[in-house]
């Protein structure tokens, strides 16, 4: 068969058949990685601050509850609370629109919107400064998030991975922009923001069905070429050398930190083959254990897919009726935009 110009449409059938195929491993992987990131922020949830020393002695193995919160055991935190509002705010209005997402993490700030029940618990410096200058001030919401090296906290990078689904098939500019300007809402420094880029190329690779190793190498590869003269990619250097899967464990550091963080989870990944032991190595690094958890339980989820989350941790897990209505939204938002 051939098309007007003589040319073989058989091409044309297999590319997409390819893409297809690609959209269907993403979709199969969306509940797994917005679950995953949840079911991960739980377990680290009832530890956060722990010492990495006071871990090993009783280390996490199982869902817990009562610790640094007093919480029930599958109460997830700030990380999911504002992932949740970011699939909720794509889905509805089937847009990326920053207004609506700030305005919803605003009702999280102040009415404890989209939380296990109905009440903060746990926010971050940056975050909530941000926040709080978006309420009270006359600030469009891309241009809140501080913008001082000290504001470099894993506030934006814990929520990004719904961003990955939603600017999967968008041209690398047009996803770095959004990417950037819903890191913006909380966190603007550069160096926060290409935290997001990396994450987000990660997710991507993963999200074409290969393993971890070779996603790692690819993303390696794609941002050393597209931010080459980027001002902060030297602070990334152990992730960019290539190596990170070498390091040790305690050259690993699990603050909250967004550089910090994103070495952590990506390590955790690297380091393990499924999603329990990615996700309690990463809790059981101490110290922001729900964020360097809820980062590698996201990659982890998208890897290994639902069913690798344990089920008996999975059950425990707040609003779960909800958010898996809130996937399935996102779901058909995504598709539609297809």
């Amino acid at each position: 068969m051939h098309d007007s110009n003589g040319n073989s449409s058989n091409k044309f059938n297999n590319e997409q058949k390819h893409q297809s195929g690609h959209e269907k491993i993403a979709m199969d992987r969306l509940s797994g990685a917005l679950l995953g990131l949840t079911v991960a922020d739980a377990l680290g949830v009832p530890v956060e601050f722990r010492s990495r020393s006071a871990l090993d002695r009783n280390p996490v193995t199982d869902m817990l509850g009562y610790g640094t919160y007093n919480q029930p055991p599958g109460t997830w935190s700030d990380d999911s609370t504002m992932t949740w509002c970011t699939v909720e705010s794509l889905a509805l209005q089937g847009e990326c629109d920053t207004e609506d997402l700030a305005g919803r993490f605003v009702r999280w700030l102040t009415h404890g919107y989209m939380t296990p029940y109905n009440e903060l618990f746990d926010i971050g410096n940056a975050t909530r400064e941000a926040l709080e200058r978006y309420r009270t001030e006359a600030v469009w919401a891309k241009f809140a998030g501080l913008t001082h090296e000290q504001s470099n906290g894993n506030g934006s990078l814990m929520r990004i991975l719904p961003m990955a689904f939603y600017t999967r098939n968008m041209e690398a500019a047009e996803r770095e922009r959004l990417v950037n300007e819903v890191s913006s809402i909380t966190h603007r420094h550069p160096r926060s923001l290409l935290a997001c880029q990396i994450y987000v190329e990660m997710v991507l690779k993963l999200l074409e069905g290969g393993s971890a190793e070779n996603a790692y190498r690819e993303t390696v590869t794609s941002i050393n070429e597209r931010y080459a003269e980027h001002a902060e990619l030297h602070t990334f250097e152990r992730i960019m050398n290539g190596g990170l899967a070498d390091l040790k464990r305690d050259e690993i550091r699990s603050s909250g930190y967004v550089v910090d963080t994103l070495e952590a989870a990506l390590w955790c990944l690297l380091t393990t083959d499924n999603y329990r032991e990615a996700a309690l190595k990463a809790v059981n690094l101490g110290e922001d254990t729900d964020t360097t958890a809820a980062v590698a339980g996201g990659l982890a989820g998208i890897l290994y897919g639902e069913p690798s989350i344990p089920s008996e941790w999975l059950s425990q897990i707040a609003k779960l009726d909800e958010l898996r209505e809130l996937t399935s939204k996102f779901e058909a938002a995504l598709l539609k935009q297809a």
